[in-house]
């Protein structure tokens, strides 16, 4: 959970749940294939009475499903773009399955720098640094924050 930069197309815009009129959580597009694969596998032990050890007596009567949560679905996650529509980089938070906290840009220094300009949130109310911001726009992530004897910073400084 913190910050990831992910590679979006350069018109993209992240639907907005109507709702509540906020970005909806997306999970990052990459995952989605594994999370659907190790569901379908979960799903078929569970399906035989192969059951995990911590799964309470009680549980166990449950479907796969109701114990664990429905089928991951495509709508949340984000598209899986082909590498080459992938030509803009936006950051975003992951301490939900993620939403954006600024528009794309094409190279990782004017992301950092706007970034820095807009005092985006790294962790809570605290900013990050442009070259924190850098290193993480350039392909990384970073967690919330970091806590160390000399206190709590956000991960994207303090790595």
């Amino acid at each position: 959970m913190g910050r990831e930069v992910r590679r979006v197309p350069a018109n993209w815009q992240h639907p907005i749940d109507p709702d509540t009129g906020r970005y909806k959580p997306l999970f990052d597009g990459a995952g989605f294939a594994d999370a659907l694969r190790e569901w379908n596998e979960e799903n078929a032990k569970w399906s035989r009475g192969e059951f995990p050890d911590y799964a309470s007596e009680e549980s166990r009567g449950m479907t796969y499903s109701e114990w664990a949560g429905n089928q991951p679905k495509t709508s949340d996650y984000m598209p899986a773009w082909p590498d080459e529509q992938r030509t803009h980089l936006m950051m975003y938070e992951t301490t939900s399955e993620g939403t954006p906290i600024s528009p794309a840009f094409e190279t990782p220094e004017e992301l950092a720098q706007w970034l820095v300009d807009n005092k985006a949130s790294a962790f809570g109310s605290s900013t990050g640094t442009y070259e924190g911001w850098l290193r993480v726009a350039r392909g990384g992530w970073a967690p919330s924050m970091v806590a160390t004897a000399a206190g709590v910073t956000s991960g994207v400084d303090a790595l």
